[in-house]
């Protein structure tokens, strides 16, 4: 039983070191780094195994019957399922439901040794009520989802203080065993708090994949050479092909035989020599040409009552400089304007796009 114990002790570090080499170096791409998160998961899935077998916990004790040196292995499902999420699969959401499997088993025996305060007891029995729809905070209560993150982080940052300032005294104090055993209850803690952040976002995540999957399929239609090669053209006349055929552009647009079995003339057509025509053809301007002058046109619009002639066009009446009220009249209006200008200068009015 001893032996048994210290293995499943050595086999947890192992799992643990290859757990933060994988949180150190990440590179999902590599094929090395993917055989690390593996071995991993395997080393993890065996101490749960060996935990098991071993009855380490037990539903007849109490938080004070757990060794300390056993303390740590509560977080073997929590460990597990942080690596899990590590792994690339092609099937998402069944890896997804089995990492918010392994952090359930997780709470759970938490919840059983009354390691879960107040707030995080409510929190679990929300999530049980609707794993898949599990959230921290509304999604539509932007102002209360920012409270309850601003209110997490600072929970988060006690947390860790409070872990780094045990994991001083562990080392200072190694044969302390009251010290041990509060680091390994501040880091339960800890864990506990990321669980829940992580059930948040999986729980977000899994809905998309749902909604991903029921989104219905546009029908598949064939490529285009297949289309085109099985019906070229159409009864009404309309093909993909961008070029005509040749023997459409010689007939003048039309399809079929000139002539019948018989040699009557099924259409009217014209003996032309062949290569010249099919010359002209490919040397000819790729746009429309124009068929009249721009003089032409306007003219063809004046006769068609397209421009409208006539109107107010006379330039303004000259002054008689004899009239001596008219220039007086003028030279006020002229004052009166550079009164204006002086008073209101040029962008004074426009106060839009002052700083």
């Amino acid at each position: 039983m001893a032996e048994q114990e210290q293995s499943l002790r050595a086999l947890f570090l192992e799992a643990k070191a290859l757990k933060a080499d994988v949180e150190e170096n990440p590179d999902p791409t590599n094929e090395s780094y993917q055989e690390k998160v593996a071995m991993a998961i395997s080393k993890f899935e065996e101490c749960q195994n060996l935990v098991s077998r071993a009855s380490v916990f037990s539903t007849n004790e109490g938080l004070e019957d757990i060794a300390t040196t056993d303390l740590q292995l509560l977080t073997v499902d929590y460990l597990l399922a942080e690596v899990l999420q590590r792994s690339s699969t092609t099937d998402r959401e069944s890896l997804l439901r089995r990492v918010l499997g392994e952090y359930e088993k997780y709470l759970t025996r938490l919840d059983h040794y009354d390691l879960l305060s107040a707030n995080d007891r409510k929190l679990f029995e929300r999530y049980q009520e609707n794993p898949t729809s599990f959230t921290l905070a509304s999604q539509t209560d932007a102002a209360h989802r920012r409270e309850v993150k601003v209110a997490r982080f600072r929970e988060e940052k006690e947390l860790k203080q409070k872990l780094e300032y045990l994991s001083q005294q562990q080392s200072q104090l190694q044969a302390d065993e009251d010290i041990t055993r509060q680091l390994y209850l501040a880091e339960i803690n800890f864990f506990t708090h990321q669980t829940f952040q992580s059930l948040d976002m999986i729980s977000q995540e899994l809905s998309m994949l749902v909604q991903m999957k029921n989104v219905p399929r546009p029908p598949e239609r064939p490529a285009p050479e297949e289309s085109r090669q099985r019906n070229p053209v159409d009864k009404s006349g309309y093909s993909e092909r961008l070029d005509p055929p040749v023997a459409q552009l010689l007939s003048g647009g039309k399809l079929g035989p000139l002539l019948s079995k018989d040699g009557k003339p099924l259409q009217p057509f014209t003996l032309t020599d062949r290569r010249t025509q099919l010359r002209q053809g490919v040397f000819r301007p790729g746009h429309n040409l124009p068929t009249m002058t721009i003089e032409e046109y306007l003219e063809e619009e004046r006769k068609r009552g397209g421009i409208i002639e006539g109107g107010n066009n006379q330039p303004p009446p000259e002054i008689d400089e004899d009239d001596m009220e008219k220039a007086d009249e003028e030279t006020m209006k002229a004052r009166a304007w550079d009164e204006f200008k002086e008073e209101h200068p040029r962008g004074s009015g426009n106060t839009l796009n002052r700083g």
